[in-house]
């Protein structure tokens, strides 16, 4: 388990010197959050890779991310909030494996690829709009719960005809 007690006043104090993070609260919790609408961060020290996640987190503070509207603008926000964590890591002399990052977003790749296969056709489908989908294939739709933090659900849109 890795300690980051010492890491949290460093970051505070980074965060006080940012306009929008001025105000930014970092708390322990069940699990590592930004959460842009109250401007905190909660993070959990007892889990893998604690360092690292806390980074992550306040890359995506520093970066000032808010609400996506396309599936896809998620990953493309992970994978800036590790840029900036790595970026990070060297100022605070923190290591950061890139197997973890690419494991990390591996989980957005597969929750990405799950809520554009087709359930009726098993193809693929784009996202058409926010929760919503169509097959490329069978022009089915569909409209997926958002099950970051819980099980995929996908439920038929519209009846399609062949």
């Amino acid at each position: 388990m890795e300690k980051i007690t010492w890491l949290l006043p460093k970051l505070r104090v980074k965060a006080a010197g940012i306009p929008h993070l001025q105000h930014l609260t970092i708390t322990p919790g069940e699990m590592f959050c930004w959460n842009h609408t109250a401007c905190a961060i909660t993070y959990d020290a007892s889990a893998r890779y604690a360092e690292a996640q806390l980074l992550h987190e306040f890359g995506h503070a520093l970066l000032n991310h808010k609400q996506y509207l396309r599936d896809i603008e998620l990953l493309a926000m992970e994978r800036a909030a590790w840029d900036q964590a790595i970026t990070l890591a060297h100022e605070f002399n923190v290591q950061i494996h890139e197997g973890y990052i690419e494991e990390t977003l591996d989980t957005y790749r597969d929750w990405l690829h799950a809520r554009s296969l087709c359930p009726h056709c098993a193809a693929t489908g784009v996202q058409t709009k926010r929760h919503h989908y169509q097959c490329l294939a069978c022009l089915h739709t569909w409209r997926v719960n958002d099950a970051r933090t819980c099980q995929l659900r996908r439920y038929r849109a519209t009846k399609n005809t062949p």
